[in-house]
């Protein structure tokens, strides 16, 4: 059976103060742009045109809300040397509330995803746009890289003689290893989840709905001064096996296991942090599922360490067919583990679908490990995720909400909070 780590809650309040050292954020914004060029220049590219939100922020310090996530109309160019330049909808907010950005910073020029007739000839003036901004720091004839882009906007680089090569592996690079005021920023975000959760505890009752637990799970965020609620998977009775990843208005019973997942941000930092709750009393069929995905869970925290890699990690879980899956592929995201920073899959990775991954988990680095067990009798399932820190001689475990037991709630006799 797993306990928690008493040492593992945030260190620093929600606020900057003056009279206690909490988050820098100026260390915090300079220190992303250094590795980020470091890893830049490591990969021999001139620069990294970023159209991924998490890569902008990463490397400009900026943000403009989660409306604008899926647009693909604000860019930012990260050179190997020299301050990054800023495409944004917004260039007098940004000079004001962002002054580091100083001059750095214009208006994009998008095709609005394709709306804007080709004919336009958009994409072209992009292009030309990007091509300007490479002379001007002398890195034209070096290869530019790239996060993620549309087809037509590449294919008009190309056409401007631009060498444009794959840069998401080197920011990837660069945001491995957390600095310490990410590894502060990523525990507060996890300790608002800790707080929701004992929300969600109490709501859990007959006749509560899946939704209604979002609701709740949202506004609590919110209320915390969380930036955005990506997701809360709310996932109850025979919907928990097989997994179905989203949540529906399903109405709770007695006898019901029902699991979270809680995927927020908080300063752009986010979670990924499962719980299974049991309605009432569990059974033995239920009990042996949770006693098993902890058993699992705890397996592979015992595994993390400097110079283990993911494949050693992964290979202490069961095989898909242990389980109830047909293959490994199948049974993707239920025994796994991936990096969280900004985003949520970032390096490393910890899957048996993907095996091959050598290379050693470092000092620094921050991931979530998940695994996911069906009830023998199909009344439900267990499902448990921890956030882990590497240090060191090990890791710390950020995620506290009680994970050692399963948690009966909302009957009489079963009230816990």
């Amino acid at each position: 059976m797993k306990y928690n780590s008493p040492h593992s809650t945030a260190s620093w309040g929600t606020t900057a103060k003056d009279w206690e050292q909490g988050i820098d954020y100026h260390r915090l914004s300079k220190d992303r742009l250094r590795r980020a060029q470091e890893a830049i220049r490591f990969a021999g590219l001139g620069g990294v045109l970023c159209f991924n939100f998490d890569n902008i922020r990463y490397v400009t310090s900026t943000h403009i809300g989660e409306w604008a996530r899926d647009k693909f109309f604000r860019y930012a160019l990260c050179p190997a040397e020299g301050s990054p330049f800023l495409w944004d909808p917004a260039p007098p907010a940004k000079r004001l509330s962002s002054p580091w950005i100083a001059d750095n910073v214009a208006a994009p020029i998008t095709t609005m995803q394709g709306a804007i007739p080709p004919g336009m000839n958009v994409a072209r003036d992009f292009a030309r746009q990007i091509k300007k901004a490479l002379v001007h720091y002398g890195i034209d004839k070096e290869p530019l890289g790239i996060d993620i882009m549309e087809i037509g906007m590449l294919r008009a680089l190309e056409a401007e003689g631009i060498e444009v090569v794959d840069g998401a592996q080197a920011l990837l690079d660069a945001r491995e290893i957390k600095t310490g005021d990410e590894i502060e920023l990523l525990k507060m975000a996890a300790a608002m989840v800790d707080a929701t959760y004992v929300d969600i505890a109490r709501a859990i009752r007959p006749g509560t709905k899946e939704n209604e637990l979002v609701a709740i799970a949202n506004d609590r965020l919110f209320r915390m001064g969380s930036e955005r609620v990506e997701c809360v998977n709310s996932v109850s009775g025979r919907r928990g096996r097989p997994h179905s990843h989203t949540f529906s208005d399903r109405m709770i019973q007695p006898g019901d296991m029902i699991f979270l997942d809680i995927m927020h941000s908080f300063n752009g930092y986010r979670t990924c942090y499962y719980r299974t709750f049991i309605c009432g009393e569990p059974n033995k069929h239920q009990i042996d599922a949770y006693e098993t995905a902890s058993k699992w869970i705890s397996a592979s925290i015992d595994m993390i360490r400097p110079g283990v890699t993911p494949d050693e990690v992964a290979a202490v879980w069961p095989d898909a067919h242990e389980f109830g899956y047909r293959d490994e592929e199948e049974a993707f995201l239920l025994q796994y583990g991936h990096g969280v920073g900004l985003s949520l899959w970032e390096r490393p990775i910890f899957s048996k679908r993907f095996r091959g991954q050598n290379t050693p988990l470092k000092e620094g680095m921050v991931f979530a490990l998940e695994t996911w067990k069906g009830s023998d009798d199909g009344s439900g399932a267990a499902r448990i995720e921890e956030e882990v820190v590497v240090t060191k001689d090990g890791c710390e475990i950020i995620t506290n909400f009680p994970s050692d037991r399963l948690i009966s709630c909302g009957l009489p006799g079963c009230e816990v909070f």
